[in-house]
């Protein structure tokens, strides 16, 4: 499907709209970042670090090469904070607003096709839910903020707690992680602290689980009434936050630069808030630099594997993840079909989750194999950690962002670009691939290869 644009005379595919869309917010944020107003000292920014921020605003990922709370002006931070904006509400709603737009000009059979898969009945109702997608964005980042304020006031004072709180309600929810506390201490000064971590954590799940599946819980309220596709991202994302939590509490209940000084409600806490934010916000309320290598080699996966469609998390997604489990159990069970929850998933989908799952570790690999070419000495962990936390849009880090070469913050400006935009893009054209290049119905001769 393409959408004819006669003021360039070519035809726009949707992935490229969505692309050509992103880029043009990003190089408007670094623009914005290079004025001597954006800095706190007055100085011109560079072209790279002010890419390499407005990339990670953009693509809501929270990486950064200087800090957010000491090095930007408060127009800085005010520009960071729209970015982060823009691009939270871009991924929440630009499926939705993206095949509205489409779909004023494509057949009725692809309309059907559209209005199915996002569950509406007509093209005015895809228009009623994005309008609801944003009031209630707005919504919630609002009541998340002014819980945050109760702490954030008493401390800063009025003006600074409020757009403290405003700022770190907009990063949670959009799962962007930019924190303004400043020094690279993040959230470590409130690891205790119960208002700023549950607020913080909810912010973080409402936004990882995807507005489709907030309204089924809104509408439903009972886990067996609620959509197939909200069971799936439910249950998976309750079975990783609990392994998440589990292994953190136990490989960092004795270590004395993480868990070890806090009582055990205080561990239960922040284990419960590294397993939610690794997957996808990148906040942190322990010294990530200090967690143990296995719990490291944990964190990777959580954060390769993200968070759900529809949602400002990046990664895989969790319903990707949770349907290549299922079809390995099928295989080791024998059956023909992978089921879940009674309902059979079909091939097609099967396939493209396969699919999807091959190709990130494929892009880790090689992301991986660059940045230690120009950046090795930081260590293999380290940019492992730093290479699929971008990919995902994670945002956390082993401390090294800062010290990468300026070949080193391309690539992972790149990472994060791709690691946004990707899996949308690669789904869109497996699809459009198998439509170009059908064969007329005619099946090729079965091969046999012997796998395995």
């Amino acid at each position: 499907m393409k959408i004819k644009d006669n003021r360039w005379g070519d035809d726009i595919n949707p992935a490229q709209m969505l692309v050509l869309g992103f880029l043009s917010v990003i190089l408007i944020g670094t623009i914005l970042l290079m004025f001597p107003f954006a800095s706190r000292e007055g100085q011109v920014t560079s072209f790279i670090d002010a890419l390499f921020t407005a990339t990670s605003a953009v693509c809501v990922t929270g990486l950064v090469v200087v800090d957010t709370g000491t090095y930007w002006s408060e127009a800085g931070q005010l520009i960071i904070l729209l970015l982060i904006q823009i691009g939270g509400l871009g991924f929440m709603t630009m499926t939705t607003a993206f095949a509205f737009v489409a779909g004023k000009r494509i057949t009725l059979k692809s309309r059907i096709v559209m209005q199915e898969a996002l569950n509406q009945f007509s093209i005015s109702g895809v228009v009623r839910l994005t309008r609801n997608m944003i009031i209630a964005t707005f919504v919630i980042e609002l009541i998340g903020a002014v819980f945050l304020s109760i702490r954030y006031i008493p401390i800063y004072g009025f003006a600074k707690g409020i757009f403290f709180s405003v700022f770190h309600a907009v990063s949670a929810f959009c799962n962007a992680g930019f924190d303004l506390i400043g020094y690279g201490r993040g959230y470590t000064i409130f690891v205790a602290d119960p208002i700023i971590n549950i607020t913080t954590m909810l912010l973080i799940l409402m936004g990882g689980i995807g507005f489709f599946v907030l309204m089924d819980i809104v509408h439903f309220r009972q886990f067996k009434r609620i959509s197939f596709h909200s069971k799936i991202v439910l249950s998976v994302t309750g079975v990783l936050l609990f392994l998440g939590f589990l292994v953190v509490f136990v490989l960092e209940f004795s270590n004395p630069e993480t868990l070890g000084h806090l009582t055990v409600p205080q561990k239960i806490m922040a284990s419960m808030f590294q397993s939610i934010t690794t997957r996808t916000a990148g906040f942190n309320t322990l010294d990530t630099s200090a967690l143990q290598t296995p719990t490291l080699l944990i964190f990777v996966i959580l954060m390769f594997i993200g968070g759900s469609p529809g949602s400002t998390a990046g990664g895989v997604k969790t319903t990707t993840f949770g349907i290549v489990i299922f079809n390995v159990i099928a295989v080791i069970k024998g059956t023909k079909e992978t089921e879940i929850f009674n309902r059979r998933i079909s091939r097609e989908i099967s396939n493209k989750a396969l699919a999807l799952v091959t190709l990130g570790m494929c892009v880790v690999l090689l992301i991986t194999f660059l940045m230690l070419i120009t950046d090795g000495e930081l260590g293999f962990i380290e940019i492992l950690f730093e290479t699929v936390s971008a990919l995902g849009t994670v945002g956390l880090s082993k401390g090294i962002t800062s010290d990468l070469s300026n070949v080193g913050r391309v690539i992972i400006t790149m990472a994060m670009f791709f690691g946004r935009l990707g899996p949308l893009t690669i789904v869109i054209a497996l699809t459009r691939r198998k439509k170009r290049n059908g064969n007329c119905g005619i099946r090729l001769p079965e091969g046999k290869v012997l796998i395995g």
